[in-house]
C-alpha cells in the first residue's frame, strides 16, 4: 500500500475507534451552528449534504494566529503557497483546484481581482474577521463562476446578541520586528447593533527570495538580500438593525491599506501599495411566516501600484497599476413549506471593471445570474438540488445544476452525496492582456464533482470523511506558440477526514487531507501533478485549561509538491510545530504568548522563497467579561 493511504487508513481507522468517541464537544463547528453559505440559506451545519467548516471568533483568538493564512493552514482541503513570509502574494487551492477557482465573499459581497482573478488573502487582516465558513465543493449553481472547488465567506466583526455597550483591544509584538494593535467598540440591543473596529500590523519581513540575478528560473531574478518588510492598517464598520415588524436593514464596510515589499526588478517593481476596499448593504422583508425577501447591493475594490525602489541609490520610480471593481446586487425569495421544504429563487448581476487602466481593450463586462433552489426532508432522508443559469456579456449563456443527498442512521451517524457542476469565466488578464498577450476568443473553464461523505456528530466528540473526484475541462493554458488557449484538462481525487474529541480536559482537533491532482492534457505533462499542491496536508490542535492557564500547540505537515507543470522542480514536504500559553490575568485581561515553527524548520512552498523560521510573539487583550 502506499505510503499516503497508508496514512488515510490509520487516521480512519482511529478516528472510527471507540478511544475517539468516547467524548467531547465539537470545536470549529458546534452542533448548533448554523451556516448560510452551504446553501444561500440559514442550516445546521451537521445538516449540509456538502463539506462545511465553521471558524469563529473563539477560534480564531485561541489558535494566536497573525494573519488570515496563518489561520487556515493545513485545514481540511487547502493548500497554500506563498511567495516569502507575511504580507507577500499567497495562493490558496482548495481541493486541488486552481488558485481562481475558489470564491471568496466577504458579509455576502463577491471580492478578487478581476484582472488577475486571485483573491489577495494576504492583505485581509485577521482582527477585523468574526468568522468563516469553507464550503468544500462545487457552488456554481448558487453563485455562478468561481465556486469550482468551493466557497470561503468571511464575516468582519460584530457585537453579540444584546451584550450593550462592548469595547475590545489588543496589542502585541514579536520577532522580525512584528507589532500588533487593534481595538473595537460594538453595542447591540433588542432592535439594533453596531461594530466599528480599527487594526494596525507591521513587521520587518525576512529576505523573501533566495534567487539570483544570473540564470533562466532563479526566483525573482535579483540578489537583494535584505528584509522585505509588510504593514497594514484597516478598519471596519457593520451595523443592522429593524425597521417596523417586518423589514431589516445591514450595511458593512471593510478597508484594508498595505504596503508591501519584496525581491524584484525594475520592470516588475520591489514595492507595492494595495488597498482592499468592501462596501455593502442588505435590506430583509419578511412580510409573513414562510416567506423572506432579501437585496443586496455591494461593491469591492482591488489596487495596487507597484514602484522599483533602486537598492543602491534608494531612488523610487512608478512601475505600474492595476485598479478593479466589483459592482454586484441581488434579490432573493425563499418560501418555507412546513419544517422541512424550502423553496429558493434568485437573480445576481455583476459588473466588472478595470478602472485604472486604459492598456486593456474592453475594461468592464456584465453577468446576469438566475437560480432556482429546493431542500427537502422526508424522515431520515434530506435532499436538495439547485440550477442556475448565467448570461455573460462577453461568453453568452453558461448553466450549471447540483444534487444533495443526506441519510441519517440514527445515533449521530450521517450518509451524504452530492454532484455539482462549475464554471470559471476567463479573467481580463487571460482576455485582453496588453501586448497581445490576452485571447478574446477564450470560454470559461468547466467541472464536474462527485463527492461521497459520512460523519458521525456526538455530544462531545464528531468526525467527518469525505472522498471526491473533481474533473476539469476547458482549463486555461499555454499552446506550443506560448497563445492562451482552452487546451488543458485534469482529474483531482481525493479524501478528507476530520475529527474532534474532548476527553479529560483535552480539547484534541485533527485534519487530514489527500488529493491526487493529475494533468490530463494531452502532450507531454500529461499523468504529471498539478504545480504547487502537495499531495499530502495534516494538522492537529491539542489544547487544554488549567484554570486561568489555557496551554496548546498546532502540528503542521505537508508532503512534497512540484514547482512546475513538467515536475522538474520538486519542493520537499516539511513539518512545523508552533505552541502557545495563554494566561487569564482577570475577567477582562488576557496575556497570550506564542513560538512558531519552534524547530526552526526551513522549507518553501514556491521555489526560491524563503518561510520564517522560529519566531515569538506576545499579545495582551481586553474584552469585558459578559
Amino acid at each position: 500500500m502506499k505510503p499516503q493511504y497508508q496514512l488515510l487508513s490509520l487516521a480512519v481507522a482511529l478516528a472510527l475507534s471507540p478511544a475517539a468517541m468516547a467524548g467531547g464537544a465539537i470545536q470549529a463547528t458546534d452542533l448548533d451552528t448554523v451556516v448560510v453559505t452551504a446553501t444561500r440559506t440559514a442550516i445546521n451545519a451537521e445538516d449540509a449534504n456538502v463539506p462545511v467548516q465553521v471558524l469563529d471568533r473563539a477560534v480564531i483568538e485561541r489558535s494566536q494566529a497573525t494573519s488570515l493564512l496563518d489561520l487556515l493552514r493545513g485545514r481540511a482541503g487547502i493548500n497554500l503557497a506563498n511567495q516569502g513570509g507575511p504580507g507577500k502574494l499567497s495562493s490558496l487551492f482548495l481541493r486541488g483546484t486552481e488558485s481562481d477557482h475558489v470564491l471568496v465573499l466577504v458579509d455576502g459581497v463577491r471580492i478578487g481581482s478581476a484582472s488577475a482573478g486571485m483573491v489577495m488573502f494576504q492583505d485581509l487582516p485577521l482582527d477585523q474577521v468574526e468568522r468563516i465558513e469553507i464550503v468544500r465543493g462545487p457552488r456554481s449553481s448558487l453563485y455562478g463562476s468561481e465556486a469550482v472547488g468551493g466557497v470561503i465567506q468571511i464575516f468582519t466583526r460584530r457585537a453579540g446578541a444584546n451584550a450593550g455597550l462592548r469595547p475590545n483591544a489588543s496589542l502585541g509584538i514579536g520577532s522580525n520586528g512584528f507589532r500588533q494593535a487593534s481595538a473595537g467598540i460594538g453595542r447591540s440591543s433588542a432592535r439594533g447593533w453596531f461594530q466599528a473596529q480599527g487594526a494596525w500590523q507591521r513587521t520587518d519581513g525576512i529576505d523573501s527570495c533566495r534567487g539570483t540575478a544570473e540564470g533562466w528560473g532563479a526566483g525573482c531574478y535579483v540578489d537583494e538580500p535584505d528584509r522585505d518588510g509588510y504593514r497594514n492598517a484597516s478598519a471596519s464598520l457593520r451595523g443592522g438593525g429593524t425597521v417596523g415588524e417586518v423589514f431589516e436593514l445591514e450595511g458593512h464596510a471593510l478597508v484594508a491599506d498595505a504596503f508591501n515589499e519584496y525581491d524584484g526588478t525594475v520592470f516588475g517593481g520591489n514595492e507595492t501599495d494595495n488597498r482592499q476596499q468592501v462596501i455593502g448593504g442588505r435590506l430583509g422583508w419578511r412580510p409573513r411566516a414562510g416567506l423572506d425577501v432579501s437585496a443586496r447591493i455591494g461593491r469591492a475594490d482591488d489596487k495596487a501600484t507597484t514602484h522599483y525602489v533602486d537598492p543602491a541609490t534608494g531612488t523610487r520610480s512608478f512601475a505600474s497599476t492595476i485598479d478593479t471593481r466589483r459592482n454586484t446586487a441581488s434579490v432573493q425569495g425563499d418560501i418555507t413549506a412546513g419544517e422541512d421544504q424550502v423553496f429558493s429563487a434568485g437573480v445576481d448581476w455583476m459588473r466588472d471593471q478595470v478602472t485604472g487602466s486604459t492598456a486593456f481593450t474592453v475594461r468592464d463586462r456584465d453577468n446576469t445570474g438566475l437560480f432556482l433552489a429546493w431542500q427537502g426532508g422526508f424522515g431520515a432522508h434530506d435532499v436538495e438540488a439547485s440550477v442556475r443559469h448565467d448570461d455573460n456579456e462577453q461568453f453568452g449563456g453558461h448553466s450549471t445544476g447540483s444534487l444533495g443527498y443526506g441519510f441519517a442512521f440514527g445515533h449521530g451517524l450521517r450518509f451524504t452525496a452530492s454532484a455539482g457542476t462549475g464554471f470559471k469565466v476567463p479573467t481580463f488578464n487571460d482576455l485582453y492582456y496588453p501586448g497581445g498577450w490576452g485571447n478574446p476568443e477564450l470560454q470559461p473553464e468547466e467541472s464536474a464533482t462527485l463527492n461521497l461523505g459520512i460523519a458521525r456528530f456526538g455530544k462531545r466528540w464528531n468526525w467527518t470523511f469525505n472522498a471526491f473526484q473533481t474533473d476539469v475541462d476547458q482549463l486555461i493554458g499555454y499552446d506550443v506558440d506560448f497563445a492562451l488557449v482552452n487546451v488543458d484538462e485534469a482529474r483531482i481525487r481525493g479524501a478528507e477526514l476530520t475529527g474532534f474529541v474532548s476527553l479529560a480536559g483535552w480539547d484534541l482537533n485533527a485534519e487530514l487531507s489527500h488529493i491526487d491532482p493529475r494533468n490530463r492534457s494531452a502532450g507531454v505533462n500529461h499523468g504529471h501533478w498539478l504545480p504547487r499542491r502537495s499531495r499530502n496536508t495534516a494538522r492537529v490542535d491539542v489544547d487544554r485549561a488549567f484554570g486561568d492557564v489555557r496551554l496548546g500547540l498546532s502540528a503542521f505537515g505537508s508532503g512534497a509538491r512540484y514547482d512546475d507543470a513538467a515536475n522538474q522542480v520538486r519542493l520537499g514536504g516539511y513539518g512545523t510545530l508552533d505552541l502557545r500559553v495563554e494566561v487569564a490575568l482577570n475577567a477582562d485581561w488576557t496575556l497570550q504568548a506564542r513560538a512558531s515553527n519552534v524547530f526552526d524548520r526551513a522549507y518553501e512552498t514556491i521555489a526560491w522563497y524563503n518561510q520564517p523560521g522560529r519566531e515569538y510573539g506576545l499579545t495582551l487583550r481586553y474584552q469585558p467579561a459578559d
